[in-house]
């Protein structure tokens, strides 16, 4: 492979930036929209149109943030031996699995005796981190191929599922079925599989493999050439496949009472685990995007390439920042510890309660508020790290 330079990309940092910040806005819809704790912002019988897209614009965050991780795995793959790489993917991979647990899992619950952890985004990250780390010396046409293999053809996998007598496992749900299942760990404690790991990985594999276009020795032109192309792809392959209605999502959509609820139902498709229609309607705008933010430079970029160059951290304190506004919240409005213990102890201060939430235009002055306010933070962050590069901790951040 060609030599990678350690000049960082910025239009990957302004992409996984956006990604952040749009992210944070399903995260406020999910502590603060009145219906959030009580319905499917995705549910066609219920939602409306802007709902339903404060929702909907938010599937293309987790998508990004998969396969910018493989991409960025590319970028050190010339500064590092194949040795130093898996080494550092295995570790990697395993501390992002305990974050997920002992960190997000607290930030999400606020519940220090963790009667559930949960398997989200950041442990889809660590195990295919983990996984890449091992395949990681494998020819690249083998692991563009393998990447291949897992994002189109994991959907064969709904063919069993779907049958009525078929009972997934613990194991069976980790890799492909689970959509919010909960097995118990321990006595009065469970995990919460939220993300089905496999076409993850194949996410981050195709990723890897799309690092290659950023080899130093790799045209610019061409590099937006392929980037725009195949995004087009993408696109044009979901709008055919979606249409034809057969393969690719676990769900065929279907005609409504009015035109726009048709269109609505033709672009909702299944991201738990996240199927090949998903990956296609979310990653082909993204390509597009990062061919068009390499020519482009202003005061909002910036601001996204700092969220994007310190993307866990900001994640984690999204997760908490966004947690304690709930909790004064939750408070402010009389309630109190007791209550929450009557309500379950998964989340303490979560909108139990039906109809103590926000509608619409609130949710988003609040969304607005959380990104503002962790701008300096990510700010001192950012630069915090590039003046401690010595400190080999904080690669894991």
């Amino acid at each position: 492979m060609s030599s990678i330079s350690k000049t960082r990309i910025e239009s990957i940092d302004i992409l996984r930036g956006l990604a952040m910040v749009i992210m944070a806005l399903d995260h406020v819809r999910d502590y603060f929209h009145i219906s959030a704790n009580v319905d499917d912002p995705l549910n066609l019988a219920t939602t409306t149109p802007a709902l339903f897209f404060t929702r909907w614009i938010t599937h293309f965050c987790a998508p990004v943030f998969v396969f910018l991780s493989g991409t960025s795995v590319f970028l050190q793959s010339k500064r590092k031996t194949v040795q130093e790489l898996r080494a550092f993917l295995i570790k990697r991979g395993l501390w992002l699995v305990i974050a997920e647990v002992l960190i997000v899992s607290l930030g999400w619950s606020f519940n220090p005796q963790y009667n559930y952890v949960f398997l989200q985004v950041i442990w889809a990250i660590g195990i295919s981190m983990i996984l890449l780390g091992f395949i990681i010396s494998l020819p690249y046409k083998l692991l563009l191929t393998l990447g291949l293999i897992l994002v189109v053809g994991h959907n064969l996998l709904d063919i069993p599922e779907s049958a009525p007598d078929f009972r997934a496992g613990f194991w069976w749900d980790l890799i492909h079925h689970g959509h919010f299942v909960t097995y118990s760990i321990a006595e009065n404690h469970s995990a919460f599989i939220v993300y089905p790991f496999l076409p993850w990985l194949g996410l981050m594999i195709l990723g890897f493999c799309a690092g290659k276009l950023y080899a130093n020795d790799f045209p610019k032109n061409r590099r937006t050439a392929l980037l725009n192309k195949t995004g087009v792809a993408a696109i044009l392959f979901f709008i055919i496949i979606r249409f034809i209605n057969i393969y690719g999502d676990p769900v065929p959509w279907s005609t409504q009472n009015n035109i726009v609820f048709s269109f609505l139902s033709f672009i909702d498709t299944e991201k738990y685990p996240p199927s090949l229609l998903y990956i296609c309607m979310t990653i082909g705008p993204a390509l597009l995007l990062l061919a068009y933010l390499e020519k482009v430079k202003n005061k909002l970029t910036d601001a996204l390439m700092i969220f994007g160059r310190v993307a866990f951290f900001y994640y984690i304190a999204h997760i908490y920042l966004i947690h304690l506004i709930t909790a004064a919240f939750y408070f402010y409005r009389g309630h109190t510890l007791a209550e929450a213990q009557i309500n379950g102890n998964i989340f303490p201060f979560y909108f139990l309660f039906a109809g103590e939430g926000f509608h619409l235009p609130a949710t988003y002055f609040i969304w607005i508020v959380v990104v503002l306010l962790l701008f300096p933070l990510s700010k001192w962050y950012d630069s915090y790290k590039t003046k401690n590069k010595d400190k080999w901790w904080l690669s894991y951040l």
